[in-house]
């Protein structure tokens, strides 16, 4: 039995066999969303193997259960490329995932701007992305399943769904690229002035790799940045992960709010 057979036996031994709808990654600030679901809560540290986040922000658990009457299994923090070098730490949650029968994956980030019409506080859905790192999950595997197409790679009939939750809920969600930028450090004036040559709309740490890695998977995925800073040299506040802690609940309610309409169209 592979190692993502015997951890998904282990969480329905705890949380029940009914397969979730929708798989769900919470980017920096926005762990409380997994405390909104009913359902039960697994410690990253219960999951032998599983990689444990070690962010300030998040919050290490994942939650199956229902929200808005859906079933859902919530990843309350993500591992980053930067915590220990290793672009695919994420395959093994998302291979328990897709073993839990899951069929969607919808990603969460805390990213900054660089356009002056999204603002710190508001919301981006990625359409397509830049993986300005250089780094790849799938190096390294095997099979030919490595050379995976990413034309649509963010699955229009997911941002659909969410752009229509947004319309009603009177959010705006606004659609960009978003740049992977390997961190930790933030990027440079003339980092971002590059980015923004490219086409990118936002930048941030995370989410290019779990892209890959569900599409890899066969998971049809979407993900939305929460905005919270601009982008170096186009503010005069100094970007901090404090910053980013203290803004992201900001638009994390914001957030909320499509998810659950969302949830309420499925």
């Amino acid at each position: 039995m592979s190692k993502s057979a015997e951890l998904a036996t282990l969480i329905r031994e705890r949380a029940g066999a009914e397969a979730p709808r929708l798989g769900l990654i919470l980017g920096s600030g926005l762990g409380h969303l997994a405390e909104e679901v009913e359902g039960v809560a697994i410690p990253y540290s219960d999951l032998p193997g599983f990689p444990h986040a070690g962010v300030s922000g998040h919050n290490p658990k994942l939650v199956i259960g229902t929200l808005e009457g859906v079933r859902v299994a919530v990843f309350g923090g993500r591992v980053h490329y930067y915590e220990h070098g290793n672009p695919a730490e994420m395959r093994l949650p998302l291979e328990i995932l897709k073993e839990l029968g899951c069929e969607s994956l919808l990603l969460t980030n805390a990213a900054g701007s660089l356009r002056e019409d999204i603002r710190p506080g508001g919301l981006m859905m990625l359409n397509d992305h830049i993986n300005f790192s250089g780094n790849n999950p799938l190096i390294g595997e095997p099979s030919d399943a490595r050379f995976v197409p990413l034309t649509e790679a963010h699955d229009a009939q997911i941002r659909a769904g969410l752009k229509a939750a947004a319309e009603a809920e009177g959010i705006e969600l606004p659609e960009g690229v978003y740049c992977w930028f390997s961190g930790p450090t933030f990027e440079t004036p003339a980092e971002i002035r590059a980015a923004k040559v490219l086409g990118a709309d936002a930048v941030g740490m995370s989410t290019v790799p779990e892209v890959i890695l569900a599409r890899f998977l066969g998971l049809r995925v979407a993900a939305v940045s929460v905005i919270t800073n601009m982008g170096a040299g186009m503010a005069d506040e100094q970007i901090s992960h404090e910053q980013t802690k203290a803004i992201a609940p900001m638009g994390a309610a914001k957030l909320e709010r499509v998810l659950r309409r969302y949830l309420q169209q499925l």
